[in-house]
């Protein structure tokens, strides 16, 4: 896809008496553990700026919380984010199901410039990206920036900053809208998975039934990082651990050489100087490898300094994406070895 190709189709049930284009109802489904400050901040900003969504709030436990414009609902025993979500869209009212994580809040044109592309009905789903909110402290904005840059995410960049508008068919669920009935003609997330049941479903709208996702770049959330190093490198081993699942259980969209490349690096700086003990001309690719290696990061801290004049965010990303890619690729190496998982 291009950017100048259209993405919205005519579609007359869209489109009121008057030929205009009618945006479809959207029930927003947030899943939190307990309600805290930053499930305040996203329900408060989703009324500010979009008072005509419903608002669905899935909690543990029934702790007497009320917030103003949103319906809360006790999930026990439920406990994992996809069997919330399914527990909300039973609830929900809304044509469309738009998915926050608690700990994201949405920009003012997340509906508009994400609810147009409805009109074509071979689109099941719409997101777009999860960016560092200014008011960020150093960490996390160190935590943002490995996401961000290229060395860090790779191709999925375009899920941590805004990128090119295209066709995808993964997104995560911290910022997803999904149309109701084709959420339930895929059977929901139905997945006690966490993360990663948002690449299964975003599989099964793709690859069982056929439709496609858009990723719309204006469609911005606001996502609050785990800051480095010891909540950010968490996160990451539960990404690639589950990615490493995937990879070999299923079909389809992780099973790409972009999600190996952390554990091929991995393995090759730990067996590297092995193999260059045995054969002399591994020792100079070994070092030629670790040499590029250096000079990426060196490059990568050089585009932080330019968005973010501050050296210890530049030396924390640097460290941070090193030991991201250590951690995730042994993660993703487990992953892989794993029979089961059981969350």
């Amino acid at each position: 896809m291009t950017d100048a190709q259209p993405l919205v189709a005519e579609d007359a049930d869209m489109k009121g008496a008057a030929g205009e284009l009618r945006l479809p109802t959207v029930s927003v489904i947030i899943p939190v553990k307990q309600i805290n400050a930053y499930a305040r901040e996203a329900v408060h900003e989703v009324n500010r700026q979009f008072p005509e969504c419903q608002v669905l709030v899935i909690p543990d436990c029934d702790e007497g919380v009320e917030l103003d414009g949103a319906t809360v609902v006790a999930s026990w025993p439920i406990t994992s984010p996809g069997e919330k979500r399914d527990l909300a869209v039973r609830l929900a009212t809304g044509e469309v199901v738009a998915f926050l994580d608690d700990d994201a809040y949405p920009d003012a044109n997340w509906l508009a410039s994400s609810l147009r592309h409805f009109a074509d009905d071979n689109v099941a789903a719409v997101g777009g990206p999860g960016v560092t909110p200014p008011s960020s402290d150093p960490r996390q904005r160190a935590s943002g920036w490995v996401l961000a840059s290229f060395l860090g995410s790779g191709g999925c960049t375009y899920r941590f900053r805004p990128g090119k508008r295209r066709y995808v068919d993964d997104l995560p669920s911290m910022n997803l809208l999904v149309r109701r009935s084709d959420f339930e003609e895929a059977g929901g997330f139905r997945c006690h998975y966490w993360p990663g049941e948002d690449t299964e479903l975003c599989r099964k709208l793709v690859s069982v039934l056929g439709k496609r996702i858009v990723y719309e770049p204006d469609a911005l959330v606001y996502h609050h990082r785990r800051a480095v190093f010891r909540a950010h490198l968490r996160q990451q081993a539960r990404y690639g651990l589950h990615r490493g699942h995937f990879a070999r259980r299923f079909a389809g969209n992780s099973r790409r050489i972009a999600y190996a490349i952390p554990t091929l690096f991995t393995l090759g700086l730990l067996l590297g100087p092995f193999a260059a003990a045995t054969y002399p001309i591994s020792l100079l690719l070994y070092s030629a490898a670790i040499c590029i290696y250096i000079a990426a990061l060196l490059v990568t801290g050089a585009w932080v300094w330019h968005h973010d004049r501050d050296f210890g965010v530049v030396v924390l990303t640097v460290a941070g994406i090193f030991t991201t890619h250590i951690v995730y690729g042994l993660s993703y190496l487990k992953g892989i070895f794993s029979s089961e998982l059981s969350h």
